[in-house]
């Protein structure tokens, strides 16, 4: 089996979980081997590669990798290509990961397939385009193919491999030098799951009204312990952050269960949470498209309908 290179994400030392999704799919198509690029590696971390079936890790926990912009992974990828010839290359597709994935195939003479929904046999990858209205094949024909998956494309399972670590070091050039990080801001972080990650989502769209009305929103996410989102209408208005939304232009979700409250439901928007599992829908148009697409689906005033809703889960704790 061909060795299959994966580039971990981690935050202060936690793996996370677009990697597990990333060595799931990468057990289907070779030997999984894990790239840590950057400090923070830790035997936790160590422990959770190997548990999602990670058979090598390689390590390059030098600061210098995560002090300058983007290059540097693609130069560490570089390295590995050329010494490990690995049947490919998964990383997920991210704003960065995408970058390193674009940089990595120059570096590598190789062609590059982004925004992947799966891969299957001799590196296939499928695409959802056109806001998730047509899927298509694809496969790099030159080089190494380099794939950048979506997040939340595949279900992680874990299956416990050797996770047999192998130390690298890599020389940046002056090019991979270029632009310095010189500050770092910590956001900090709410008590609400991440997006991406989250089992439950939330999402408010047009209906909502206004920000302010956005409380209800947040009301309802926080007593079923979920995340929130948006739809574009709604982050373009400035009514909750742009790094909430949801959609082809904004974060993929993959939750087991999905509330779109007052979204209509527009292609755009539907390409980025269609692989929910359970999808409900709350809108008082009943000819919302939105409804097509749910498993269940309440026609009313969300103003109305969300309250009442929030008061019966609370009941129920």
């Amino acid at each position: 089996m061909s060795e299959i290179l994966v580039l971990v994400e981690h935050v202060d030392g936690e793996v996370k979980k677009v990697t597990l999704e990333l060595l799931t799919l990468a057990r289907s198509l070779g030997s999984p081997s894990a790239v840590w690029a950057g400090p923070g590696y830790t035997p936790e971390a160590k422990a959770r590669l190997a548990e999602y079936g990670a058979e090598k890790i390689y390590v390059a926990d030098a600061e210098e990798i995560t002090g300058y912009v983007v290059a540097p992974k693609a130069e560490l990828l570089a390295k590995l290509v050329g010494e490990a010839a690995p049947g490919a290359v998964l990383i997920a597709a991210t704003p960065e990961g995408k970058e390193v994935a674009g940089r990595l195939a120059i570096k590598t003479d190789s062609g590059v397939i982004t925004d992947a929904v799966g891969v299957g046999e001799g590196f296939v990858a499928e695409q959802s385009i056109f806001g998730g209205g047509v899927n298509v094949k694809s496969r790099v024909t030159k080089g190494t193919p380099i794939i950048a998956v979506r997040p939340n494309s595949t279900a992680p399972e874990p299956a416990p491999a050797a996770g047999a670590e192998v130390q690298v070091t890599v020389e940046l050039s002056d090019a991979a030098r270029g632009a310095k990080i010189v500050e770092r801001v910590k956001q900090e972080k709410g008590a609400r799951p991440e997006l991406t990650e989250a089992a439950i989502v939330v999402a408010g769209g047009r209906g909502v009204g206004s920000a302010e009305n956005f409380a209800l929103i947040e009301r309802l996410a926080d007593s079923l312990g979920a995340a929130v989102g948006a739809s574009r209408a709604a982050t373009d208005a400035q009514w909750y952050p742009h790094q909430f939304q949801i959609g082809q232009t904004g974060k993929t979700v993959s939750p087991q269960l999905y509330i779109a409250v007052g979204i209509s439901g527009a292609i755009q928007h539907r390409a980025g949470m269609q692989t929910a599992k359970t999808i409900m829908a709350i809108n008082k148009d009943p000819e919302a498209p939105i409804f097509e697409l749910a498993d269940f689906g309440v026609v009313g005033d969300l103003f109305k309908v969300v309250p009442q809703l929030v008061d019966e889960i609370e009941k129920r704790k």
